[in-house]
């Protein structure tokens, strides 16, 4: 592996200036040490308010301050140990194997205390506000306190996922279920006009530091192997692959020259690197691909469009899926999570919810009922271009054809009009179908469409699919979304510019806008905003009317 010595990783993790990385430790794993970001607030001075808010943190190492990171080593293996003591059953060790005996594992306990609520004590007094708000929405019920039972009896049913390969041990635990937080995946990967594993580092790291839970290398260019493998070492987050993409490479980009061998040595040799769930087209069978004749924009996907037409060139059914049962043996033997692909996803409005895709979809939770045969655990994908009141629609078919195991979407986009802005197209989606039960969201950058996506385009899909992903947790009233918002809504009405600043999704761009138009610094103690000014700003009129009634 060459040398990096380009760039400082701690440098993309400096716009946190009152926030600082605490661990958690286990209560029946004591070695276990989880990570939280503590934000101070200083602008409480109620007594029953605390100083601080709790924020769920994807970054690994990286934002601790106290930490020594060299990209050329990568992370601390933090699960080593886990892994040497653990028993493998039924031929593998597979988190729904272990969860099926009712063990619960170190990564179990992990995400319990990840998905916990922090934060009971901020705001105790919105209590009966929330209650109110939960009336409104009967679609989910989430437990108050997450607990290491609760994670095991999800992932036992098929409900939740830990993505966690044996080979990555520098994995920082996560998981994907619709009663838990709903997650974001970025795509990261080079091409075959633009290669770099530097840029890709790099990617990976601005992927991190804006909150990305897991990440997919798409890489289709050169030097696929090794830029998965510093990918790897330096992610202390799920890695997830397309391997299609790779074993097309190996024959040359002959589609017709593919066969199960290949495919299956390509499977091996990047489990054997770490990857923590696959992305297979196995449910892309030769009757449906007629069904996509009269579509608009035909087959979208790239796996799709690759099985299509090695089965329409051999008149053969989909290697994949006849070889289902073999790709399991593998997954298990790993503990790699399989993610269903949607190879007959809808690429535009018009071809929304079509016999293509349900018929599809019907085929995905078939094959995940004998993955869950296999211990294997298993998520299914999803659209693509879906308008909003479809939407639901995708989500109720979803549960019901695939028994309830977690949902993961690309958007989906709500319209097709407006190349260059596809992150907010795509994001209204998502929060809709977040707040109907999807567990997972996959970013969608400006470049959708166009182009490559650049570091800058990683940030504002990331940014888009954040606030997504945080709205439908609020629409589904889990119990650790609402203290963010109180928190930064109480330092909004008391003007506490600072922490304000210091809550904010993107601290450094709240600061910038508002510094932007008063840029003094007495005016961070000013209690309006420019938009306003000194007369016209409703908060200050309602808090000298209080005062007054106060004096009364």
């Amino acid at each position: 592996m060459e040398t990096f010595n380009h760039f400082d990783p701690k440098e993309i993790f400096q716009d946190h200036p009152e926030s600082h990385k605490i661990y958690l430790e286990g209560s029946i794993f004591k070695e276990i040490k989880v990570p939280i970001r503590e934000i101070r607030i200083n602008g409480n001075k109620k007594k029953d308010i605390p100083k601080s808010f709790y924020a769920y943190d994807t970054s690994g190492a990286y934002s601790d301050k106290n930490s020594h990171i060299n990209i050329n080593e990568g992370l601390s293996p933090i699960r080593k140990n886990w892994l040497l003591k653990r028993k493998p059953i039924h031929g593998g060790a597979t988190q729904m194997g272990y969860a099926k005996k009712n063990i619960i594992t170190e990564e179990m306990e992990f995400v319990a205390i990840r998905e916990s609520h922090h934060n009971l004590k901020l705001f105790e007094e919105n209590n009966e506000r929330e209650k109110r708000l939960q009336s409104r929405n009967k679609k989910f019920t989430i437990p108050k306190i997450i607990t290491p039972e609760y994670v095991r009896n999800e992932i036992a049913n098929g409900r939740a996922i830990i993505p966690a390969n044996i080979n990555h041990p520098e994995l920082e635990p996560m998981i994907i279920g619709r009663s838990f937080l709903t997650k974001v995946n970025a795509n990261i990967g080079n091409s075959v006009i633009n290669s770099s594993i530097e840029g890709e580092i790099e990617k990976l790291l601005w992927s991190l530091r804006w909150g990305a839970d897991t990440i997919m290398d798409l890489s289709t260019g050169k030097d696929i192997k090794e830029t998965r493998e510093w990918i790897l070492r330096n992610s202390p987050i799920p890695v997830g692959t397309v391997p299609i993409y790779q074993a097309l490479e190996k024959v040359g980009g002959i589609v017709e020259d593919l066969k199960w061998e290949i495919y299956r040595d390509t499977i091996i040799e990047q489990a054997e690197q770490g990857v923590d769930y696959f992305t297979v087209h196995s449910g892309i069978l030769l009757p449906y691909i007629s069904l996509t004749r009269n579509r608009m924009t035909g087959i979208v996907s790239r796996g799709g469009a690759i099985m299509a037409k090695w089965c329409t060139s051999h008149h053969k059914e989909n290697f994949i899926y006849t070889h289902f049962q073999e790709l399991c043996e593998i997954m298990r033997h790993y503990d790699i999570s399989l993610s269903l692909g949607d190879a007959l996803r809808p690429g535009s409005i018009a071809d929304a919810n079509d016999e293509a895709q349900f018929s599809e979809l019907k085929t995905l939770g078939e094959l995940t009922k004998i993955a869950w045969k296999f211990d294997v655990q298993t998520m299914i994908e999803g659209p693509g271009h879906v308008p909003m009141h479809l939407i639901e629609e995708n989500m109720e078919k979803q549960i019901e054809y695939c028994h309830e195991a977690p949902f993961y979407t690309l958007g989906p986009l709500t319209t097709d009009f407006a190349p260059g802005y596809d992150h907010i197209t795509s994001a209204i989606g998502a929060a809709m179908i977040g707040w109907y039960g999807c567990a997972m969201l996959c970013y969608v950058t400006p470049k959708e469409h166009l182009g490559l996506p650049n570091k800058d385009d990683v940030k504002q899909g990331l940014i888009a699919y954040k606030i997504a992903a945080h709205a439908s947790d609020l629409a589904k009233c889990h119990p650790a979304a609402r203290s963010w918002d109180d928190a930064l809504s109480y330092a909004r009405f008391h003007f506490h510019w600072e922490d304000q600043f210091h809550l904010a999704l993107d601290p450094a761009t709240a600061r910038k806008h508002h510094n932007e138009s008063l840029p003094e610094e007495k005016n961070l103690h000013t209690p309006y905003c420019s938009m306003c000014g000194p007369r016209f700003c409703s908060m200050r009129i309602s808090t000298q009317i209080y005062n007054a009634e106060i004096n009364l």
